[in-house]
């Protein structure tokens, strides 16, 4: 049953509307009755887009829409995020292999190596990376160089290698479009020059775009809504949950919707069917601290009897890891229905250790992601190499996992074997081309290094093992891999295919190797128990992989579809350990939200570096209100392993948990 003001904005006329969304107001329902309305007002289903923040947000929408509708109605709707739709247009216009940004950090690292060669007065490769990828996130309309000095970062190592940075990114982007390599930026810079194209034709793509979390987008998404520039938009959002902007979110931009938009009419959705009223009251009285940009009432619609939330205070911060372990060890409650949420990825490792040791499985989602494993980055590396034997990528980061071959000379290698191989790195490690000189140039000849009678016959006279550089621990790691690609066919099923990737030699080696490190112990013995134990993890790990590719046939297929979902999986189930962000659109039973210590949540350090005390504050809100009928603070004195005395979150203070004189 939809309510007064859902039904007002949902019957909004075409145009330019925003809704102010509160948490748990039930913006699903008014989106998707808003897409029915249109459908109703004779607009066709391929001239609606509906934007959401993430795929799974997506999915459930399209799924209660055909409940509404029709399968093939709502599956007519183009829905998805904002790279998610690039990427599906983008596939049918231009050939383009998508690639996460672990993975083209690797090819970034290779270039950044040959011009600044280690000098420990520029900015580290990581760093110059992510600052270029915010760069282009704030739609900033100058250069880079000008991006950095207006970040006031010419004495830390900006303004004197500017002009070296320029040139990195320069041939970082030409090698990137040699290779038809595309990051989650490049979809959505690709996708507007598309529709901008399409705009000079007189082509208007859609009647009605929809967006979802719009406080949450950035200048470059924003620049495709205007380049879209529907007949009417449709943005539903709350200021108070705005929480990405070091992703280059930008608060100002639902700010100015009215200003942005003459014909602008704004929606409030006041009634709160999630939490219950104390939980609602605590999270209102803290966001309240941060300026009103819009007008908003809630009310509280949850009736029944509710515990107040409660704050737990430790003197150590283990001991509070320990003691809510053993708290939901106890409790009444089916696991999956708990949710404990951290500022800081650090405290799930914490977290994880002490759940573990009373008992209770957990899954984490927000930080350590299953693909970011090792051992699954490697098997899907190996994969994208028999997908597009060119794949520079998933080479580099293949004999990454071996440090015997540097950066530079694995560049060196694929470029050789590209050549033997006449356009594949495969053939040209199987079958290469005669060519006493694969290289590029004849100062990598030198006297060769290796021993060659710890190679096999058939690899020790290969043409690659030429390079000056090339160690025998190299060489061995190179052989290895000759002999997983020289045992490899065609498998029909794709799991088939993963199961011999990993029961291979050289996976196999690679997985006893970390196996063994995480089992280490501080005087250096291995703790066979725990290797057994991490050894299982892994297995389990791969066989979820086969899993998931049991809908594929296509590799390509299969490994794109797990570049765009794989920042929102989590494995397993039991107690869900979150960081704010990744709790961002969830709810749960009970919600244990911890560290709240000053310089961990409000994070002191991020706030000097980007942030502000008010997203700190609007993240706090977002976790409090993810919580639907028990709410439980925390917090510790002190950590004894860094020696850190703690004093209590302001929010704490402001929540009017605690007294001043607690806080200072």
């Amino acid at each position: 049953m939809l309510n007064e003001e859902q039904l007002a904005a949902i019957n909004a006329p075409l145009g330019h509307n925003l809704i102010i969304a509160s948490a748990g107001t039930g913006k699903t329902s008014t989106i998707v009755n808003r897409i029915k309305h249109l459908l109703t007002l004779g607009i066709a289903p391929s001239k609606i887009l509906l934007l959401t923040f993430t795929n799974k947000a997506s999915k459930e929408m399209i799924a209660r829409l055909e409940n509404l509708t029709s399968k093939d109605v709502a599956q007519s709707i183009h829905a998805g995020t904002f790279h998610g739709v690039a990427y599906k247009y983008l596939k049918e216009t231009r050939h383009i292999s998508l690639k996460t940004p672990r993975e083209l950090k690797m090819l970034f690292k290779s270039i950044y190596d040959k011009y600044l060669l280690n000098n420990k007065e520029a900015y580290s490769y990581q760093h110059l990376y992510d600052s270029y990828s915010f760069y282009i996130n704030s739609a900033f309309p100058k250069s880079f160089s000008d991006f950095l000095e207006s970040k006031n970062t010419k004495s830390e190592g900006g303004g004197e290698f500017s002009n070296i940075y320029e040139r990195l990114f320069l041939e970082f982007n030409d090698l990137k479009k040699s290779y038809n390599y595309a990051d989650y930026n490049d979809l959505l810079v690709f996708y507007r020059e598309e529709v901008l194209n399409k705009r000079l034709n007189n082509e208007v793509l859609f009647t009605e775009v929809l967006c979802d979390e719009y406080q949450d987008t950035n200048p470059l998404q924003y620049s495709i809504l205007k380049a879209l520039s529907p007949q009417s938009l449709f943005c539903v959002g709350d200021y108070d949950q705005s929480i990405y902007g070091f992703n280059g979110a930008d608060i100002q931009i639902i700010t100015d919707f009215t200003k942005d938009f003459s014909d602008a009419k704004v929606y409030s959705l006041n009634k709160n069917y999630r939490s219950s009223e104390h939980i609602l009251e605590l999270a209102n009285t803290v966001i309240e601290h941060n300026p009103r940009i819009y007008p908003k009432r809630l009310e509280v619609i949850k009736k029944g009897e509710f515990n107040k939330p409660k704050l737990l205070v430790y003197e150590d911060l283990y001991e509070q890891y320990n003691a809510i372990s053993k708290i939901i060890a106890n409790a009444k409650m089916e696991h999956d229905d708990i949710a404990i949420i951290y500022r800081n990825n650090a405290s799930a490792d914490g977290l994880q250790a002490c759940l573990r040791a009373v008992g209770v499985a957990s899954k984490r989602r927000g930080s350590s992601s299953f693909f970011d494993s090792k051992e699954i980055g490697l098997c899907l590396n190996i994969c994208a190499i028999l997908a597009n034997p060119k794949d520079v990528m998933g080479f580099l980061h293949v004999l990454d996992i071996n440090k015997a071959i540097s950066s530079n000379v694995a560049k060196d290698i694929f470029d050789a074997l590209l050549k033997l191989g006449n356009g594949d790195i495969i053939q040209g490690l199987l079958r290469p081309a005669t060519n006493n000189n694969p290289y590029n140039t004849t100062s990598l000849f030198e006297e060769s290094k290796i021993e060659v009678s710890r190679l096999k016959d058939e690899f020790k006279t290969h043409p690659i093992l030429k390079h000056s550089k090339l160690t025998t621990e190299g060489a061995l790691h190179l052989q290895n891999l000759y002999l997983l690609f020289k045992g490899y066919s065609t498998f029909r099923e794709l799991k088939y295919a993963l199961g011999y990737i990993y029961n291979s030699e050289f996976v196999k080696g690679y997985v006893d190797f970390l196996s063994t490190s995480r089992a280490r112990q501080k005087d250096g013995s291995i703790n066979e128990s725990l290797k057994e134990e991490s050894l299982s993890r892994i297995k389990v790990r791969f066989d979820l992989l086969q899993q998931l590719s049991s809908n594929y046939t296509d590799m390509k297929a299969f490994l794109n579809m797990l570049t765009m979902d794989s920042s929102e999986a989590s494995v397993g189930k039991g107690v869900n350990l979150l960081s704010v962000h990744a709790s961002k659109g969830l709810e749960f039973e009970c919600v244990f939200v911890i560290d709240l210590m000053q310089g961990r949540f409000p994070n002191l350090k991020l706030m000097a570096k980007s942030g502000s005390l008010e997203e700190e504050r609007r993240l706090f809100y977002v976790a409090a209100t993810r919580a639907k009928s028990r709410l439980i603070l925390s917090y510790a004195k002190f950590d004894r392993y860094k020696n850190i005395d703690y004093k209590p979150s302001i929010f704490l203070k402001e929540a009017r948990l605690i007294d001043t004189k607690a806080f200072f």
